[in-house]
């Protein structure tokens, strides 16, 4: 593509343009797309030939460049450094849709590059860079089953808004991001105030109609500068080796699938790859050891296709599954609670063969998460972290930072329970889950979820509603369908569907919809919704069981906190020169942790009420303002000729003069007051340089009044 070309569309009141053979001469195809002020280059980049792997090694990547929102990356480095969390989830959105719409066995290599270089977080940088990433693979040769695109569905006053802005999500009761083809709907993700499933369908349909719009638009652009795309064949089976694969193997991979024990039938297939590797071995001795090793590899595919055919037609004649439960049945379930001693709330969720230990820590305000990004920088006062190590699958292997698996889980499990977390003002606490899964065999994010609500609960988090999730399968052939309720891993793998929905008994927190199938219809997704509700409130009995309602107080251990409000005129007052105010109220009450906000709110916290109440004193001292007017109970700290200075408080005093002391006159200040003695003092003025003038005086009754209870 060497000639300039530009496409512009009206979307939905927006201009959407994308310019071509400008930019990235040299990359298998490229595009710039912009969305008003929000401009992505698309770049995808592809081998000519297949490689030795067997999994398609398709690559994809988004990248927020902090100059395309006029930043300065923070840090000592200012350079932009490994994918923040945002950039791996959205590289995660844009492959799930993307991926499934490429023949099988394809395994040429494609690399997809998205860099944001110019970012209006209202013009939704994600979905333009979705939009790039289908289109270059569309321009491309490569056999991509596309194109397909995205958008973002809320919903505000009761209506649906397409693309909506950051202020329409704040008062949205749904946050959707829906991908797709012109033809059907293949990736979801959401979440949502408690919203019925029927609503959340008609929201993902709403979506959807406005996706074949930008399908369309991409099919006009390469239906003009599109690249003819490379013919890709299957490569065919060794007859001779399929022959040896079903005469020694399929009989008894298709006894080991019908199993229902997860560990025996694992013994099993392990057994039946051992027997034919060595009669492969002795079969092939004359071929060398890399030709061998590749009929091997060859042989253990096509006992893979025979186990999955298998393991389909259960389903999809019988109605069983591999474990011997029903479609619709869920796993033996328990829940309990206060598995760890220290920690301010934890919980043990186990389902089948899947269990995960989720803990709650409380902590300051001032222990958010800092946010930088496209946006102005954000604090997180909620965050959820998932941990998979690699013994809950029974196996070796990696052990270290979190990858993008585990980043996208405990971002879905943070969606779903932060719909019912208690507001900052009702609960000011910063708010940690780490779920750890122990032990896996499918549906480990939603375990996580149902194991975090109950640490919540478990630790006096006053959430507004329980919430579980569960994850549902689907097999798909021809006419026939088949929806599966807590699908294990088995299902995940050989199915077409993780479809996972969580939420109260009111209504749906979040959703992720990922298919291996070209997409899915209305009435299959109505169904696996509906059958998803059913059970969710199962599984939320058995967690209520455990813990029927958050407690009322917060641990032992966990911070106490109290919050008070003060003038945001009086914040220098109390931190002090170099710190030197706060530091020592700190020190005086037993390290005691305190945060104030810009607007006067000040928050202090400690594991005990005396030493919050110490602070609270303290601070209320320093900001302590003397009104005209009110009378305060002072103490005499200096006494001069001509009256006595009194401290009303702290660090305030005021002058009572010596014709304020009493209705009589007084010769000197000592006939009326001692030094250290407390007295009632009424403020009578207060001058511009904030000096106090108190009386004595006006607290005593007239003489005269005295007088005439005397003669009463």
């Amino acid at each position: 593509m060497t000639e300039a070309k530009k496409f512009t569309m009206d979307f939905n009141g927006r201009n959407l343009t994308v310019e071509i053979g400008e930019v990235a001469k040299q990359a298998t195809a490229a595009a710039i797309v912009r969305y008003d002020d929000t401009a992505v280059l698309s770049v995808t980049q592809a081998s000519n030939k297949p490689s030795d792997l067997n999994f398609f090694p398709l690559m994809l990547m988004y990248t927020e460049k902090l100059y395309a929102a006029g930043k300065i990356p923070g840090g000592f480095l200012k350079r932009e450094g490994r994918p923040s969390d945002l950039e791996t989830l959205t590289a995660r959105l844009i492959d799930r849709p993307i991926r499934p719409l490429f023949p099988d066995g394809f395994k040429n290599d494609i690399q997809i590059i998205n860099t944001v270089l110019s970012g209006d977080i209202d013009r939704t940088p994600p979905m333009t860079a979705m939009f790039g990433s289908s289109l270059t693979l569309a321009l491309s040769p490569m056999p991509f089953g596309g194109p397909i695109a995205g958008v973002v569905v809320g919903r505000v006053d009761g209506e649906f808004v397409v693309n909506p802005t950051e202020d329409d999500l704040e008062r949205s009761d749904i946050d959707l991001i829906v991908a797709g083809t012109k033809h059907a709907v293949n990736m979801v993700e959401a979440g949502a105030k408690e919203v019925p499933e029927d609503e959340m369908l008609d929201a993902i349909m709403f979506g959807h109609e406005w996706i074949k719009k930008l399908v369309e638009f991409q099919e006009e652009i390469v239906a003009e500068v599109g690249q003819e795309k490379i013919p890709y064949t299957p490569e065919k089976d060794d007859e001779d080796l399929k022959k040896y694969i079903d005469e020694n193997a399929k009989e008894n991979l298709i006894q080991a699938i019908n199993l229902h024990n997860r560990d025996e039938r694992s013994v099993a297939f392990e057994a039946i790859h051992s027997v034919i590797d060595e009669g492969l071995e002795n079969m092939y001795k004359d071929l060398d050891k890399s030709d061998r090793s590749n009929k091997i590899k060859e042989a253990k595919s096509m006992m893979d296709t025979i186990v999955k055919n298998e393991f389909r037609r259960m389903i999809l004649e019988e109605q069983v599954r591999s474990d011997g439960r029903k479609l619709d049945e869920i796993r033996e379930l328990n829940s309990q609670i206060d598995i760890l001693e220290r920690p301010h709330g934890s919980a043990l969720f186990t389902r089948g063969q899947t269990q995960a230990l989720s803990v709650t820590t409380l902590g300051a305000l001032g222990e958010h998460q800092i946010i930088d990004g496209l946006g102005d920088t954000d604090n997180k006062r909620f965050m959820l972290h998932y941990n998979f190590p690699p013994y809950s699958v029974g196996e070796t292997g990696r052990y270290g930072p979190p990858g993008r698996r585990e980043v996208g889980h405990g971002a879905l499990g943070e969606r779903a329970l932060s719909q019912v977390l208690p507001n900052e003002e009702d609960f000011p606490y910063t708010i940690r889950i780490v779920s750890e899964i122990l032990e896996s065999n499918g549906s480990t994010s939603q375990a996580s979820i149902c194991a975090g609500c109950m640490s919540l609960m478990a630790a006096g988090v006053p959430i507004s509603a329980a919430v579980a999730g569960i994850a549902m399968g689907l097999i798909h052939e021809g006419e026939t369908n088949r929806v599966l309720s807590d699908i294990q891993g088995l299902e995940d793998h050989l199915g077409d569907m993780d479809f996972k929905v969580a939420g109260t008994k009111k209504g749906i927190t979040a959703l992720q919809m990922d298919i291996k199938i070209e997409g899915l219809s209305k009435e299959i997704l109505q169904e696996a919704l509906e059958q998803a509700r059913i059970g969710r409130l199962k599984i939320l009995d058995n967690m209520l069981e455990a813990i029927p309602a958050p407690r009322e107080k917060v641990s032992k251990y966990a911070p106490k906190v109290k919050i008070m409000v003060i003038d945001p005129e009086k914040i220098r007052d109390v931190i002090g020169p170099g710190g030197k105010q706060i530091s020592a109220i700190i020190d005086e009450c037993d390290g005691v942790k305190i945060d104030i906000e810009q607007d006067g709110r000040v928050t202090i916290m400690h594991t005990d009420f005396e030493p919050i109440e110490c602070a609270l004193k303290r601070i209320e001292e320093i900001v302590r303002v003397a009104k005209v007017g009110e009378v305060y109970k002072g103490k005499v700290v200096r006494i001069e000729k001509f009256g006595c200075f009194v401290e009303l408080w702290k660090g305030t005093d005021g002058l009572c003069h010596i014709s304020k002391l009493a209705h009589e006159r007084v010769n000197t200040v000592e006939d009326v007051v001692k030094l250290g003695e407390r007295i009632d003092v009424k403020v009578i003025g207060i001058d511009d340089r904030g000096r106090i003038d108190l009386s004595r005086k006006a607290t005593l009754p007239r003489p005269e009044q005295k007088d005439q209870k005397d003669k009463k």
